[in-house]
């Protein structure tokens, strides 16, 4: 299970993770994002052991969304050490979403 993550918290979960984060950047009004939240819960439950899942609304978390130019949504971006290292915009099929994190972590 995915956590949310705020802006009050978002550097020290990137930075102190002991695995690759990722970040479902969403909105409960976007369609996409709601059609791609249960496949990201997923992916989080089962790569739980080498990948850590958080998701950050962007209506609640405007300067998040705006610190990583977030412009439309779902995006989905993978922090390694602290630093983002590949972006996925759009909602797409789990076994895409999951060779794309594979290939980067």
């Amino acid at each position: 299970m995915s956590a949310e993550i705020t802006t009050a918290d978002f550097d020290a979960i990137i930075s102190g993770s002991d695995k690759p984060v990722l970040v479902d950047f969403w909105a409960s009004w976007c369609g996409p994002c709601r059609a791609l939240g249960p496949i990201v819960e997923q992916i989080g439950d089962e790569m739980a052991d080498r990948l850590a899942v958080y998701k950050c609304n962007v209506d609640d978390e405007g300067a998040l969304a705006q610190r990583f130019g977030i412009m439309s949504i779902p995006t989905l971006i993978l922090f390694k050490n602290g630093e983002a290292v590949h972006t996925m915009v759009g909602s797409m099929p789990k076994a895409e979403l999951v060779a794309e994190i594979e290939a980067h972590i």
